[in-house]
C-alpha cells in the first residue's frame, strides 16, 4: 500500500511556493500518516504557520520555497523543515525531503475543526 501512495505521489504535480499558499491561506488543515492522526496547521496571511502534533502544544513558524520544496522553520527549531507538496484526490500530499531515509507521506484535509493550542505552562 505505501509504494502505492507513493506512486501516486509522483504521479501528481508538485506545487510551487504560490499554488501552496493559494490552497492553503487560511485553512486549517489536519495531517494523518499511515491512516493515523499526525498534527494540524493553520496556515496565516504572510507564509506564517502554527504547528500542532495534536497535544495542544503549538509552535509559531513561517515557511518559504527553497529549490522547489516548501520549508518550515518553527519558534523553537532553527533547522528548517523540507516537503515536495501535491494535491492528491482527499486533499495535500506532502513528502518529508531532509532526510534520504525517510519516504513519509502525509495527507492533509481541511476538515473545518478548530485547532486548540492550550496557554503557556505556568507554575505553581
Amino acid at each position: 500500500m505505501f509504494l502505492c501512495m507513493a506512486q501516486a505521489a509522483t504521479a501528481q504535480q508538485t506545487l510551487s511556493a504560490e499554488g501552496f499558499d493559494a490552497y492553503t491561506r487560511g485553512k486549517t488543515l489536519y495531517y494523518g500518516r499511515e491512516g493515523e492522526p499526525y498534527g494540524v496547521e493553520r496556515y496565516l496571511e504572510g507564509r506564517r504557520v502554527i504547528w500542532s502534533f495534536l497535544d495542544g502544544d503549538c509552535k509559531n513558524g513561517v515557511w518559504y520555497e527553497d529549490n522547489g520544496h516548501i520549508c518550515f522553520v518553527y519558534e523553537d527549531q532553527t533547522d528548517p523543515q523540507c516537503w515536495t507538496f501535491s494535491k492528491g484526490p482527499k486533499g495535500l500530499i506532502a513528502q518529508f525531503e531532509n532526510s534520504q531515509e525517510s519516504t513519509d507521506l502525509y495527507e492533509a484535509q481541511d476538515i473545518g475543526e478548530k485547532m486548540l493550542c492550550h496557554g503557556p505552562d505556568v507554575g505553581v
